[in-house]
């Protein structure tokens, strides 16, 4: 079992760059993240596929550990997207037959067609938490996208009703949560960047989707919001639009950008009775951070934040940068840590 996390722990909030015989770096930096699979994407046979996928998080893994980091993950090394790994797994949805749905940029992308009842039939990541748990004696994290987000990113001709729709997919999330737990995650955290992107909708049914997603569970949970992966979306609003919301939800946690967004961090104060993951790596450029410039955009939030939940992370993406440079962050990340904990 890992032992107790230090003060200021550092993890990364989810992908990290996947190695070029594993995937085609070209067609995956030519479309926006899939939602029905994109099969296209691999370079390696089917009947080969799981054990280069094998290969590629212990090598994900590695680097984490080399860097420094307290909290791993297994980089997301298995998916072609955040999302669409989990989304497609699962019953009453038609991904051979998709629909569409507008995307945070205003496009038309082909989405799973919900036909059905959204049920699971056996866990979908539990072996790929088995998998990282047997890799490192270090705290682990695995990750899955939310349901507010999946049902966003859905086209419905089955419920007839966006609400019933993400609490639909609340369910399935709440019982994957509980194999993640049982099968040796430290942490578990739900992406949900559309609360982001559709905040009148998110203001209907977001926190309730949330809420069920969570309660009950076994351990913490973080929630991750974000405003789209850099390589993908240049533009950054100046604050969060769906955030003091989630101050009554069940999440442990909650996962926000500030690096390249230079986020105001008092707009975190709503949320003061909750941890914080702080995303303190741009990436939207390849330039390694000093770990001085890291440790300053942590300075500037510890006023509005409560120190001793306070989590060090990267914003969301670091799966579109070399893998050099991802390496690079994360040492900058770890190191920033060292020199603030100095500081407590």
């Amino acid at each position: 079992m890992p032992g107790p996390l230090p003060p200021l722990p550092t993890s990364i909030v989810g992908s990290l760059p996947q190695p070029g015989w594993l995937i085609d770096h070209d067609k995956l930096a030519h479309q926006f993240p899939p939602r029905v699979r994109a099969k296209e994407l691999w370079r390696v046979a089917p009947d080969q596929l799981e054990e280069a996928q094998d290969d590629a998080t212990l090598l994900a893994v590695r680097a984490q550990e080399a860097a420094g980091l307290d909290v791993l993950t297994d980089g997301e090394q298995r998916r072609e997207s955040y999302s669409n790994h989990f989304a497609t797994a699962l019953d009453g949805v038609d991904v051979d037959d998709p629909g569409t749905v507008l995307n945070r940029s205003g496009q038309p992308i082909p989405v799973p067609r919900v036909v059905g009842d959204i049920t699971r039939r056996e866990p979908i990541q539990a072996r790929d938490v088995r998998f990282l748990r047997a890799a490192t004696d270090r705290t682990v994290k695995i990750t899955l996208p939310g349901p507010f987000t999946m049902a966003q990113q859905a086209q419905d001709d089955h419920y007839g009703d966006d609400r019933s729709l993400a609490l639909a997919y609340a369910d399935v999330v709440r019982e994957e949560i509980a194999d993640l737990f049982a099968a040796g995650a430290d942490i578990v955290q739900i992406d949900e960047p559309w609360l982001q992107a559709r905040p009148d909708v998110a203001r209907r049914y977001g926190a309730e989707a949330v809420t069920r997603a969570v309660e009950g569970a076994a351990g913490p949970v973080h929630l991750h919001l974000c405003f789209g992966y850099a390589a993908m979306v240049s533009e950054r609003p100046e604050g969060y639009s769906f955030l003091p919301e989630l101050a009554d939800t069940p999440v442990d946690t909650v996962s926000v950008e500030t690096a390249q967004s230079h986020l105001d961090p008092a707009q975190l104060r709503p949320l003061r009775g909750k941890g914080i993951a702080l995303g303190v790596l741009d990436l939207s450029t390849p330039e390694v951070e000093t770990p001085g410039v890291v440790a300053d955009r942590v300075r500037r939030a510890l006023d509005d934040v409560d120190v001793a939940r306070l989590v060090l992370t990267s914003d969301c993406g670091l799966k579109y940068l070399p893998r050099a440079s991802a390496e690079g962050k994360m040492r900058a990340l770890a190191e920033a840590a060292r020199l603030l904990r100095s500081e407590l």
